[in-house]
Order: C-alpha cells, then sequence, then structure tokens
C-alpha cells in the first residue's frame, strides 16, 4: 500500500510541476496568471483522486490554451484586397467599398505621422527633447507651462505626451489627469529632476506610460517613446467593427466573411446562431455545474488561435429564447466595443479582450434583429442579383465549380450564357443564386451518368438551350404578366419578401350586400389597414374619379390576394389596392404589364417604400413594362446600377390621381 501511495504521491507533484510550467511558459497576462497559479497551488492540496482535481486541472489547461497576447498582423495592402474581394464576388460593389474603406482607415491610423507634445519650463530641456524626437520623424508641439500645456490639448490631441513634473500653477501630474480624462488612448510619459518613489508611484496610479528620472540618456527617452507609439496605435488600430450582412439567403453574406478574413490576412471563425435558445451558449457555463463548459465565443477565439479573428455569427434574426435565457441580450456586451474590452466568460471567470475581434453578423431581415443589438451594428445591405450578374456568376465561378465536384473536370460540358438564362428564367426564382447553383449541379449529375451509362462517349458536350428541359424537366416558371390580359378590378403589385423582389396581382370585386369590406388572402395587419385606408379615400374622393358617390350602398366589397396560404403583410401595398378598387368601379381595364408600389395616406399621397432593387428585377423577371413608384423614392431609383433599370420604364408619382392615366385603360 505504501509503495502505491508514494508513486501515487509523485504523480500528483509531476501534474502540478508540468501544469506551473505551462503556466510560466504560456506567459498570460499578470493578473490571469496570478489567478492560474492560485488555482494550481490550491490543487495541489488537493488528492488527485477527487473530481474537483481534474476540474481544477482542465480549467488551468483551457486559460494557458486561449490566446491571450496571440494577434494576427493585419495586412494592409488595399490593392491585394480590392483584388481578392472582386475575384471571389462578382458586383456587390457597396459592400465592397464599404470593406475597402474600413481597410483603408486602417491604414491611414497606422502611417499617420505620430504627433508629440513636449511640455516643460526649462527652454533647454524642451529644445532639446524636440531635436531628438523630430529626428524620429515625429511632428513636435512644444508648451513651455502646463496651462499652455492644457490649452493645446483642449484643441488637439496627440499620440504622446512628455510632461515635467515640477511646473508653475499647473504640474505634470495635472496635465497627466487632463490628457488621460480627454484623450483616454494618448500616452503620457513623465520625467522630472526631483525623482522620488512616491512621485513614480502616484504617476503610474494615474495611469502614465512611464516614469523618467533626470538626468536622462537620449537612446532611452527615444525607446520609450517608440514603445508609447506602439501600444497607442494598437488600441487605434485593431479596435473591432461590428458589421451586420443583411439580405436575401444566397447572395454571399457568409462568403464574403470569408475573402474579408483572407484579405486582412486574420484567422476566421463562424457560430450558427439560429435557434440558439440558451444563454450559457455565448457566455459559458459556471463552473460550479457539472460538465460546464465555456462559451462559443471564447472557444471558437481558442480555435482560431487567435486574438483579432474575423468572428462571423450567422442568422442572428433567427435567435430564439425561452426559460433558459435570452441569447441576442447575451450578445449586447459582446457586441459592444465600449464594453467587450473585458469580456468574462462565466467558464473562463476572467475578462478578455474583444476589442479587437472584428465581429460580422448575418440577417435575412435586419428589422427582425432585436433593437439593441441591431443599434451596435453598422448595417450593410446585401440585395439580389440582377439577371446578367447571375449569368456572370454562374459561368465565371459556379459552371467551373460543379464541373469539378460531381467528377467533370476531364470532360467539362459547356454552358453557353443562352443556357444560363433559360434556368435562370424558367427554373429559378431567387434574389441570390442558391438555386442557380442547384440545377447547374442538376445539369451535371445527369451528364455524368450518361457518361456512366455510354462509357465509351465520354467526350466535352455543349449545353444548349433546348436541352435544359431534358435534364430539367418541364419549366417551373412562366412570366405572368406577358401572358394575361388585362382585367377590369385586378391591379399588378410589387412586394418585397425574404427571399427577394416578387409581383402580385391584387384582385377587387363588388356584390350586392351590406356594406361590408372582406379581406382575403392571408392578409397582416398592415395590408388590412392599407386596404380600408384605400376604400375611404375614395369613398371620400369619389367625383374625382367620376365614380357614384352612393356605390358602397347595399354592396359588399371583397379584397383578395391570390396565393392565400401564404401569408403577407408590409406597408407598399395601398397604392396597388387604390388601382384595383378604381379600376372596378369605373370599370376601367388595370394594365396588367404596369406595376404599382407605395403606401397610401386617406389624402391620396404615395409614401415611399424600401426594397427598390428586389422590386424591381422581379419586375423585369415577370415581364413589367413601366413601374410606378413614389416620388420620394427618386434618390434611391436615382442611385441604381443601370443594369437595373434595363428594359423598365420607372414613373415617379405622389399622389395616385397622377398615376390614373397609366395604370387604366379608358
Amino acid at each position: 500500500m505504501n509503495i502505491f501511495k508514494k508513486s501515487g504521491e509523485k504523480l500528483h507533484l509531476a501534474t502540478i510541476e508540468e501544469s506551473r510550467q505551462m503556466i510560466i511558459s504560456a506567459k498570460m497576462p499578470p493578473y490571469v496568471e496570478q489567478i492560474a497559479s492560485k488555482e494550481l497551488e490550491m490543487l495541489s492540496k488537493m488528492s488527485s483522486a477527487t473530481a474537483e482535481f481534474t476540474i481544477g486541472l482542465n480549467y488551468i489547461d483551457y486559460l494557458v490554451s486561449l490566446p491571450w497576447n496571440v494577434k494576427t498582423k493585419d495586412n494592409l495592402d488595399l490593392s491585394r484586397a480590392e483584388s481578392i474581394l472582386n475575384e471571389r464576388h462578382y458586383g456587390l460593389a457597396e459592400v465592397k467599398e464599404r470593406i475597402l474603406e474600413h481597410l483603408a482607415v486602417k491604414i491611414f491610423v497606422t502611417n499617420k505621422k505620430p504627433r508629440i507634445l513636449v511640455v516643460d519650463d526649462e527652454e533647454t530641456a524642451r529644445k532639446n527633447l524636440e531635436h531628438v524626437l523630430r529626428k524620429e520623424n515625429y511632428t513636435i508641439v512644444t508648451a513651455s507651462s502646463g496651462v499652455e500645456a492644457i490649452k493645446k490639448l483642449e484643441i488637439s490631441d496627440f499620440d504622446v505626451v512628455l510632461t515635467d513634473l515640477k511646473m508653475e500653477k499647473v504640474n505634470g501630474i495635472e496635465v497627466l489627469k487632463k490628457t488621460k480624462i480627454k484623450y483616454p488612448n494618448t500616452q503620457v510619459i513623465v520625467i522630472t529632476a526631483y525623482a522620488s518613489v512616491d512621485s513614480a508611484v502616484e504617476a503610474i496610479k494615474k495611469d502614465a506610460f512611464h516614469y523618467i528620472a533626470k538626468p536622462y540618456r537620449l537612446d532611452e527617452v527615444r525607446n520609450v517613446v517608440k514603445q508609447a507609439i506602439e501600444k497607442k496605435l494598437s488600441n487605434v488600430s485593431t479596435k473591432g467593427s461590428i458589421l451586420c450582412f443583411s439580405g436575401p439567403p444566397g447572395t454571399g453574406k457568409t462568403s464574403m466573411g470569408k475573402s474579408i478574413a483572407d484579405a486582412l490576412g486574420r484567422k476566421f471563425a463562424r457560430i450558427s446562431m439560429g435557434g440558439m435558445k440558451d444563454e450559457a451558449e455565448i457566455r459559458g457555463h459556471r463552473r460550479t455545474y457539472v460538465g460546464a463548459m465555456p462559451g462559443r465565443i471564447i472557444e471558437e477565439i481558442r480555435r482560431a488561435g487567435s486574438a483579432n479573428p474575423v468572428l462571423m455569427m450567422d442568422e442572428v434574426d433567427k435567435i430564439g429564447h425561452d426559460f433558459k435565457g435570452d441569447p441576442a441580450s447575451a450578445l449586447l456586451e459582446v457586441l459592444d466595443p465600449e464594453q467587450n474590452q473585458s469580456f468574462i466568460d462565466h467558464y473562463v471567470d476572467v475578462p478578455f479582450d474583444l476589442s479587437s475581434v472584428l465581429f460580422i453578423v448575418t440577417a435575412n431581415i435586419a428589422d427582425y434583429i432585436q433593437e439593441p443589438l441591431r443599434d451596435r451594428t453598422e448595417v450593410i445591405e446585401f440585395s439580389g442579383y440582377t439577371e446578367d450578374e447571375k449569368k456572370k456568376i454562374a459561368l465565371n465561378h459556379l459552371v467551373p465549380k460543379q464541373t469539378h465536384e460531381q467528377g467533370l473536370s476531364d470532360c467539362q460540358p459547356e454552358f453557353s450564357a443562352e443556357t444560363i438564362s433559360k434556368i435562370i428564367q424558367g427554373y429559378t426564382r431567387e434574389a441570390g443564386i442558391r438555386n442557380l447553383e442547384r440545377n447547374i449541379a442538376t445539369v451535371c449529375r445527369k451528364i455524368a451518368t450518361e457518361f456512366v451509362h455510354h462509357k465509351d462517349t465520354v467526350r466535352n458536350i455543349k449545353v444548349s438551350p433546348d436541352m435544359v428541359e431534358n435534364y430539367l424537366g418541364p419549366r417551373k416558371y412562366y412570366s405572368e404578366v406577358t401572358n394575361e390580359k388585362n382585367q377590369i378590378g385586378i391591379a399588378t403589385g410589387l412586394v418585397w419578401t425574404e427571399v427577394g423582389g416578387d409581383i402580385i396581382f391584387i384582385e377587387a370585386a363588388r356584390m350586392k350586400g351590406k356594406r361590408e369590406l372582406i379581406l382575403t388572402g392571408s392578409l397582416g395587419n398592415v395590408m388590412c389597414e392599407s386596404a380600408q385606408a384605400a376604400l375611404s379615400y375614395i369613398r371620400s374622393n369619389a367625383s374625382l374619379f367620376n365614380i357614384p358617390e352612393d356605390f358602397f350602398e347595399n354592396h359588399d366589397i371583397h379584397i383578395h390576394v391570390p396565393a392565400g396560404a401564404i401569408p403577407k403583410d408590409g406597408p407598399s401595398a395601398g397604392a396597388t389596392i387604390a388601382i384595383a378598387l378604381i379600376s372596378l368601379l369605373t370599370g376601367c381595364p388595370a394594365r396588367r404589364d404596369v406595376a404599382v408600389s407605395g403606401e397610401l395616406t386617406l389624402s391620396g399621397r404615395i409614401l415611399p417604400i424600401g426594397g427598390i432593387k428586389e422590386k424591381l428585377l422581379a419586375a423585369r423577371q415577370a415581364g413589367v413594362k413601366i413601374v410606378v413608384l413614389p416620388f420620394k423614392n427618386k434618390v434611391d431609383v436615382d442611385n441604381l446600377h443601370e443594369d437595373v433599370k434595363k428594359e423598365l420604364e420607372i414613373r415617379l408619382a405622389d399622389t395616385v390621381e397622377e398615376i390614373i392615366n397609366t395604370v387604366l385603360i379608358k
């Protein structure tokens, strides 16, 4: 028994010593190393057979494995970043521009000539420091007193302040306090001929970067100033940003995040937030629980092996919450640059600096993100692709990718632009390119199957438009507008959905009844109110449209939006409903190739709407010739690329009266 006991003690001591060496070699921040050492000291007094010993040992191992001081250096080459983004993503000009702006700011801040304020009441000391530091290519500003230094700090900021300690009226400590209050990231170096332990301690307590005693060596001053500037630039240039990519599925949000990481030369990590209900997924579990684990934020940073990765949080608009907590609220601290410098995971239980992490969150609809959380992000809209953009993406990226994945690299099928157009128009209806890629993959699999059945006839196949139906079956989508006749009481509208733009037909009918307004088609509250407002507007302005004022007497009016199984809501159908009603009550057919989008007021004004690009793309695909939009959306229309507006006549209107002659056929 004694032999086994001694053997166990030796193993215990060896484990403790191994952990101690790990803590020393990890070079963690002093406060973390202190906590790890205390934990280890407690374990050294504990039997290795207990469960607490294993839990404590795992905790120390986890602390050691975190990248406390490991950061990848940003690759600040603007042309390289631009070429990476352009090569991997076609279109998305606004998104790329914002990312390049972010990178340009980093480059500008890093390369900016440092500004130094030298404060000393002795002219000789000031001139000596100015002469030495100007040789290092710094911009030097001098002040002959503490009062003058305070005035200069009021009107300008500096990277480093070198101040004498003893000066009349305002001393060096006052200059230090004023600097740190106004510019917390500015580094202050105190220089004095009256050096003492008390004054040094006071200066360091007030957050001075360094304390130098006179007479000093010039090399010492140069080195300290250089270190102070490096710390200032580190605090500014590595501060993380929080971007929110919002847009329909398949528009490249997730892949854009990976490209940003490659462009910056950073590590990339991704967390899927969809359906997450437990707050502990973000903050981790406390170590008092059996099987406690850290949260996903800290865990992904540990896996990346870097304290400044690009961390993408996918599907933030689909976060759930229940009795276990609200993960969206837990993210408020993570995504706030003012708070995340000392993020505490419940398992790690030590502050971890997340300020240098570049956070990117994605959502299909940004409005579904919790309001305080959305307020902490900069929303960048990913709109749908035009048909021309889809064709170029398919030919340059999707076809080569799918021919490789389906094993056709040696006998690549050729897809013409006309073939891709037929797939887009007849087999997909989306803002992104996911279904387009699936259909191209289906064609490639069919070709691969043919090769397997007929091994002797393996060759390069040219996929023509006529062959598409053989591979994909009958056409799934047709142009709804061009194939329909103009009818009384049916108007064409444009709507925005999670997967892009779409067209709707609003139908109105009148029958004998008791003055009821019947609304069907799974309409939401907003659309129901729009219909009531449209009817009230027409009743109050019946003479304007040559409609009998008693048209509602002894009649019911039924408004229906087809595809009743699909819920519909949103503030952009009021004008379309009004047109359908006016068409019904005047007996004038409404043109099916004219689409109207806009909300309506009781006075007949048409209010601005959103999702302009997606709606115009849907109109083009459906064969619409004229689109009527609110006049207040003129800026949005002018900012659109010409490819989006091609083949469409866009008319802007302020009131319903202005568009009657455009839509109705008299």
